[in-house]
């Protein structure tokens, strides 16, 4: 394909996304119908159509409306002289020119600068502060790709070997014994050795730096309470020997752990009921939240999140926290996580918290944000007083 065609079909991508539809759908649905496409043109049809979705309100402004057409012009427009690419030229597969008087576009203003809603803008600025528009800035640009070296399958010096041998370069990050950050290579690591024997496993840094600030220990009796896909779950296994819990309110999202433990060679008991099996030495609660600092990965999740949606997931972690904590023993651990960068998620949950609950504690709490290098994480360790 070549990159004016690319162009085309992102604006195509995006038009469907902009209508409603999942935008991993919408990509799988286009890779399978389009079987010219390559791996390349494939990924760099990914690129830019999340580059668009993060940068959704700038791109629309700068390319002159809120249609796949405008977002990619937009991209194309936001680029320097040097990077621009060649993709308006009206060739067989390119889009046509732009039209000067319909499509001029317009510099952003307002929260379009920094891609989010309006609404967002002014509980994000009270609750980031000085690092609001150095955060935000940072949103607009990928993730980086971190790993986790699963010490259970293989040492740190054998997981870069193993990668470096499949030509994925790989970087430590400081204060990590067992993170790296991908430099080259980051679409072969699924289907790379390490990845296959469990010497690596996928996971954003700040998640790991959360899991590396529980009090873990061996011989604990620990509930991972929404453990999702278990990315949490199998690195709290390889901190220390446990007796592992997942529980997930739909079952269905823990459909791959069975999997990914026998891969990494842990043991993890999952939980209809885990009420049941309490008291636990430490409950972990990954509370359902905005997403708002994991929006590099999941730009769309940015545009979905509705004040009305948010007041949901409000009253949810408040609930949420509530039974967790009900399962922790006298003198036990309650860490409350969330992926977001609000406030009312996070510091003001754990405020209610304590004034409803008056026999706990704070220990610890944590702000991460991308500008320490991963997604934004918020940690709030709570213990639970002796009876």
């Amino acid at each position: 394909m070549t990159p004016g065609a690319r162009a085309s079909a992102a604006m195509a991508v995006l038009d469907q996304v902009l209508a409603g539809e999942p935008v991993e759908k919408v990509l799988t649905n286009w890779g399978r119908g389009a079987r010219y496409a390559g791996s390349s043109d494939r990924a760099a049809l990914r690129d830019i159509v999340f580059q668009c979705l993060r940068c959704r309100s700038a791109y629309a402004a700068l390319g002159g409306g809120l249609t796949g057409r405008g977002l990619v012009l937009g991209h194309m427009r936001s680029l320097s002289d040097d990077q621009r690419p060649d993709w308006f030229t009206g060739g067989p597969h390119d889009p046509l020119p732009p039209d000067p008087a319909t499509e001029a576009g317009r510099p952003p203003v307002g929260a379009e600068v920094f891609n989010i809603p309006d609404w967002l803008e002014p509980p994000l600025r009270q609750s980031l502060g000085d690092d609001f528009a150095p955060v935000m800035t940072a949103m607009a640009d990928r993730a980086p790709v971190f790993l986790r070296v699963n010490p259970l399958r293989g040492s740190l010096a054998a997981a870069e070997a193993s990668l470096a041998a499949e030509a994925i370069t790989v970087r430590g990050c400081a204060g990590m014994n067992f993170a790296l950050e991908v430099v080259h290579g980051e679409r072969k690591i699924r289907t790379s050795k390490a990845y296959a024997s469990g010497c690596v496993e996928l996971q954003d840094l700040s998640s790991q730096v959360v899991v590396a600030n529980l009090p873990l220990a061996d011989g604990m009796k620990v509930l991972d309470h929404c453990a999702g896909g278990g990315g949490k779950t199998l690195a709290m296994a390889a901190a220390a020997k446990l007796r592992l819990y997942a529980h997930d309110a739909f079952p269905h999202r823990m459909i791959d752990l069975t999997a990914r433990a026998d891969r990494a060679g842990v043991a993890v008991t999952q939980l209809r009921r885990p009420e049941e099996q309490a008291p636990f030495d430490l409950v972990l609660v990954d509370a359902p939240c905005s997403g708002s600092g994991s929006w590099r990965r999941d730009p769309a999740g940015k545009w979905a999140l509705t004040e009305a949606r948010l007041a949901t997931l409000l009253q949810k972690q408040h609930q949420i926290l509530r039974r967790a904590a009900a399962m922790v023993r006298p003198g036990g651990w309650l860490a409350y996580v969330t992926c977001s960068l609000l406030s009312v998620e996070n510091d003001d949950q754990i405020t209610a918290f304590l004034t409803d609950l008056p026999g706990w504690t704070l220990a610890r709490r944590q702000v991460l944000t991308p500008l320490t290098g991963g997604d934004g994480f918020f940690l709030a360790l709570l213990q639970r007083l002796p009876s």
